[in-house]
């Protein structure tokens, strides 16, 4: 069970680097004109991150945490914080989803949304990381 704890946290924080790092880098990227090299270059890092780190990461983080949750019966499923942390990484998994689809209006030159927007939901992937540390490790109720 050691193992699969040390692979799910491992997973865990490669995703959530990704996580934070795709929308600074959209933040730049709504700031480079359309077809210039940089604009170029921030859609070959963007695919990259999300190929190559990000969705392998999320899957994995899924299924160690599966693992754990039901095969060594670490979610307690009669206690309330064990929903919340569910909701929030649910939550999480929705916005890795939504960063998808940004970044694929990035790669179609399609974005439309300011620097400002990117920064602003930069912080979403924060919050619920905090969500979801504090009620796995407190256990409020």
């Amino acid at each position: 069970m050691e193992w699969i704890k040390a692979l799910h946290i491992v997973f865990v924080i490669a995703w959530m680097a990704g996580l934070f790092y795709l929308p600074r880098l959209f933040v730049y990227h709504a700031d480079a004109e359309p077809g210039t090299v940089q604009s170029e270059t921030f859609k070959v890092m963007e695919r990259k991150l999300l190929a190559m780190i990000m969705r392998p990461a999320m899957v994995l983080s899924w299924v160690f945490g599966l693992i754990l949750a039901f095969y060594f019966g670490l979610a307690d499923w009669q206690a309330g914080w064990t929903w919340i942390k569910a909701i929030a990484v649910i939550a999480m998994t929705g916005m890795h989803g939504y960063f998808y689809l940004l970044a694929r209006d990035f790669a179609e030159d399609r974005n439309r949304r300011p620097a400002r927007f990117f920064r602003m939901i930069n912080e979403v992937p924060t919050v619920l990381m905090i969500v979801i540390v504090v009620f796995v490790v407190v256990k409020p109720f």
